[in-house]
């Protein structure tokens, strides 16, 4: 099944990254799962942007999620958590669209002092809820689907 854990804005330093503001999705943990995967995707967050390059997006393969990762050319980053189903387009999409929107609302010369407790962004929580379904978010996954299901009304009726 498609879906999306967890996204998260970062500031990457010179040595370290600070984690700016966050969200999740764990309903699908049980109960007493949900604080240590969250402290696990909190920590792979970090991890990542740390060891990704500035002006670079790669997506890897961490157990069973995909960790899909923007480090933009002024140092402010995303990370996206998903399964392996999610389409990785429509990931870098998302979060080319969250750091757009988070540089706007927060200034940039602010993030290197700012910590998680005192940034205001919700529209992270509306993003991972709006997105957690790629083909009514993401207007290419949308018709893309069309294609395939058309093609395969085309290919019984052919046969």
């Amino acid at each position: 099944m498609v879906k999306l854990f967890a996204m998260s804005v970062l500031y990457k330093g010179p040595n370290d990254s600070t984690l700016l503001k966050s969200a999740f999705e764990l309903q699908s943990f049980g109960y007493f799962q949900r604080k240590s995967v969250q402290e696990f995707m909190g920590f792979v967050t970090k991890t990542i942007v740390e060891r990704t390059a500035t002006a670079a997006r790669q997506s890897v393969k961490e157990k069973e999620y995909m960790c899909h990762v923007y480090v933009r050319a002024d140092n402010l980053a995303g990370v996206l958590i998903s399964d392996d189903e999610y389409p990785h387009r429509v990931a870098h999409t998302l979060l080319t669209k969250t750091l757009d929107e988070f540089s706007a609302k927060v200034p940039s010369h602010s993030w290197p002092k700012l910590n998680e407790t005192q940034v205001t962004f919700n529209e992270l929580n509306v993003m991972l809820a709006k997105y957690q379904n790629p083909k009514e978010a993401d207007a290419m996954t949308r018709i893309q689907q069309d294609l395939d299901d058309t093609k395969i009304i085309l290919v019984i009726f052919y046969f």
